[in-house]
């Protein structure tokens, strides 16, 4: 008698498969989706999926980012090859323009993460799209980890977090009215290990602050800010040269760096999977300005 077949559909193989039938299951219910690109880890792994769930074909929407002006080069640089690569639509809304013409006011603190709401809202209604691809992950921050896979957005862009459908099994509700919209996390089940391995399995490029690297950055409310145009130290603040990566790239005014030897994705794998501390808990001071700062965000339109 032969042995049974030995399995080889693995965890990330599970994992792909959930995100590429969510891909392929809302893209073919929706008629003008979108897919969020800034640059970062999570959307350009949502990007190599969203080309897998489509292969041999082209990807079949537009991508979109909300550009604070604040970002990182490397990353803005990153995210235009990527799109050019592709052959990729990109739609960007700028919240310098808002500020620029007066919809929008600089905050004190300098930062911009919490202006991109209203861009973002416009971005969506200008072009009509009626589905929004996000990377957003359960395990980043108890505001996300209560989204459902597909979740509702009333007129107004709004999310209530009290009232949302249930998800049984795979099945996805993303039926709406006029106006209205759903927002799309192919990766609510990964955590930040999961993306990372699949990373390394899938070897997809990431923009290089990702990794170690020796960067100028002072200390502000326990973590290393980079200096640059839009982040100076106050006088108190000494400036020192570290080596320094990024777990997530977003406004360099909020976004930390974490001391790090990681210079390739095989050290990342094993520094994320030895950490106690989420990224966003870790590295972005906007998640830090109340108890429920992502939560009354997402109430309002925000990712």
């Amino acid at each position: 008698m032969r042995d049974p077949p030995v399995s080889t559909f693995n965890h990330l193989d599970a994992l792909e498969s959930e995100a590429i039938h969510i891909f392929r299951e809302t893209t073919a219910e929706l008629e003008r989706p979108v897919l969020l690109f800034s640059g970062g880890k999570d959307s350009v792994v949502m990007l190599h999926l969203a080309a897998k769930a489509f292969w041999p074909g082209p990807i079949p929407f537009p991508v979109m980012h909300v550009d604070t002006g604040h970002n990182f080069p490397e990353v803005i640089d990153f995210r235009d090859r990527t799109v050019e690569r592709l052959g990729l639509r990109l739609v960007v809304k700028s919240v310098q323009d808002y500020i620029d013409d007066g919809r929008l006011t600089e905050r004190r603190d300098g930062t911009r993460n919490p202006l991109q709401t209203m861009p973002l809202l416009d971005g969506i209604a200008e072009n009509r799209f009626d589905a929004v691809y996000g990377g957003g992950r359960r395990d980043e921050e108890k505001a996300r980890a209560k989204e459902r896979i597909v979740s509702l957005r009333d007129e107004f862009g709004q999310w209530d977090p009290r009232n949302q459908r249930p998800e049984l099994w795979n099945l996805y509700n993303a039926r709406h009215r006029p106006g209205e919209h759903v927002r799309v996390f192919p990766l609510s089940n990964w955590t930040e290990l999961d993306v990372w391995r699949y990373i390394e399995r899938e070897q997809i490029e990431l923009p290089s602050l990702y990794y170690a690297h020796e960067r100028e950055v002072f200390a502000r409310d326990g973590m290393w800010l980079a200096v640059g145009p839009v982040s100076q130290p106050r006088e108190e603040e000494q400036v020192i040269t570290k080596q320094v990566r990024y777990r997530t790239v977003g406004d360099m005014s909020c976004t930390g760096a974490v001391e790090s030897d990681a210079t390739d994705v095989s050290d990342v794998v094993v520094e994320v999977a030895a950490t106690t501390l989420t990224e966003r808990g870790a590295t972005r001071a906007d998640d830090r300005i109340s108890e429920a700062a992502m939560e009354d965000r997402k109430k309002e339109g925000y990712f």
